[in-house]
């Protein structure tokens, strides 16, 4: 991997082989990031999408092989239990044009990926939630909306 920063942007390159989520983690907590949001483009070739049912509050996952454009990379970067938390959604379009997407649980690069983390002061935390079934973001309640 590969960076440079401007004001409170870095501009990543992920290199062939590098597994994506594990690579913005340890850069992440390296650099103490505990906000941020993330946007990327490039190329996978192994990347596990997923779709949380909200009936049964689970996860359905799939792996998918081959060569990938991954057309979009979208997310933010929070904690949880002191730790950087890395969520991701992604978009991948195949040889033929066919496009897959949802929550990224992981990702090889197979060419490039070029990533864009914009850094926001403070931290945001994480709390797993019961009724709902995911670690949701702990905020505090504005009564202006309710």
């Amino acid at each position: 991997m590969h960076y440079g920063k401007f004001d409170n942007t870095y501009v990543l390159r992920l290199d062939k082989g590098e597994e994506i989520i594990e690579t913005l983690k340890a850069f992440c907590t390296d650099r103490e990031i505990t906000l941020a949001t993330i946007s990327g483009i490039g190329a996978v070739d192994r990347v596990t999408l997923g779709l949380f049912e909200t009936g049964p509050k689970r996860y359905v996952a799939e792996e998918l092989t081959g060569e990938f454009e991954l057309t979009s990379l979208t997310g933010n970067i929070t904690t949880m239990a002191g730790e950087v938390y890395i969520h991701l959604h992604a978009a991948v379009s195949d040889i033929e044009h066919r496009t897959y997407g949802g929550h990224l649980s992981s990702g090889r690069v197979s060419a490039t990926l070029e990533i864009v983390i914009n850094t926001l002061k403070g931290t945001v935390d994480r709390e797993f939630s019961e009724a709902i079934g995911l670690n949701l973001m702990k905020l505090a309640k504005n009564p202006s909306f309710e």
